[in-house]
């Protein structure tokens, strides 16, 4: 069940970019623009390689932040994000990703290609803390 308002929903909806927060191993953040979607449920997905920096630092606390802005106008979500290392999955998630971001039929198959010459994983935020400003 999603903990999220209809504002926040609608908002998500929307095409922005999420600023994904982990914690580095001496406990300070690393910040990532990353692509989202908002599934069905309520949570978000973001898709990485597994030898990145914010994939590492999740694989050893699971406990992340991302704040998806417009202007004067966010939401921040915080919670523990679930690690999804099954390739249907993960082929589905740089799909719909893709489909979301990159304009283009031959473009995106450009971007299909090389995400799917990557080891990568798919990541889905329960949203277990929101704030928002959407006045």
């Amino acid at each position: 069940m999603s903990s999220l308002s209809t504002k926040a929903w609608a908002f998500l909806k929307e095409k922005h970019f999420a600023i994904l927060s982990t914690i580095n191993r001496d406990g300070s953040p690393q910040l990532t623009t990353m692509w989202y979607i908002l599934d069905d449920d309520g949570s978000i997905v973001m898709n990485t390689q597994i030898h990145l920096q914010k994939a590492k630092n999740i694989h050893r606390d699971s406990r992340i932040a991302i704040c998806v802005q417009d202007g004067p106008r966010y939401v921040t979500i915080r919670g523990a994000v679930a690690i999804i290392d099954d390739q249907i999955h993960i082929q589905q998630d740089l799909r719909n990703l893709i489909d979301r971001y990159i304009e283009g039929e031959i473009n995106k198959q450009q971007y299909y290609k090389t995400f799917t010459g990557q080891q990568r994983i798919s990541l889905r935020l329960a949203s277990e803390k929101v704030t928002e400003y959407l006045a």
